[in-house]
């Protein structure tokens, strides 16, 4: 099982969302911190309220990469969003990033309606972020 399809199995089961974020807080917890030389504007996240940073690696080169992605943030909550984001993109090819409806993800899990404003303005920052890595990548390919 991917990680991904053993995240949304996982938020089927919970459905209490105390018990969802708590699962989230988890998932973050169990992310690598990044470098702190890794900590730097070019990688922070713009329109997070709390301070996340994305690091984008092309694990394959071609007309279509596949990419791998590391992250992290400063904030407990957003640190597991940053560990589900990942789980949804990295290791895929460009082109699958691009056409990934990472939001409708998080919705199906149950978390979306949950995230404060705040939140999912910066969960969508970091889909953006990624999916716009994504499209450079596989034009520079």
């Amino acid at each position: 099982m991917t990680p991904l399809a053993q995240i949304l199995d996982d938020c089927a089961y919970l459905d209490d969302w105390q018990d969802r974020m708590s699962y989230v807080i988890e998932l973050g917890r169990k992310i690598p911190d990044l470098a702190p030389e890794e900590r730097t504007a070019a990688n922070k996240v713009q329109g997070c309220a709390s301070q996340v940073w994305l690091v984008t690696e092309t694990a394959e080169a071609g007309d279509d990469p596949v990419l791998a992605f590391r992250g992290e943030s400063d904030a407990h909550i957003v640190r597991g969003l940053v560990a589900i984001v990942l789980s949804i993109f990295s290791g895929k090819r460009a082109s699958e990033i691009v056409e990934t409806d990472a939001l409708a993800l998080f919705d199906r899990m149950g978390l979306i309606e949950y995230l404060s404003s705040q939140r999912a303005n910066g969960l969508r920052s970091m889909v953006r972020r990624i999916q716009d890595e994504a499209r450079a990548r596989r034009a520079a390919g």
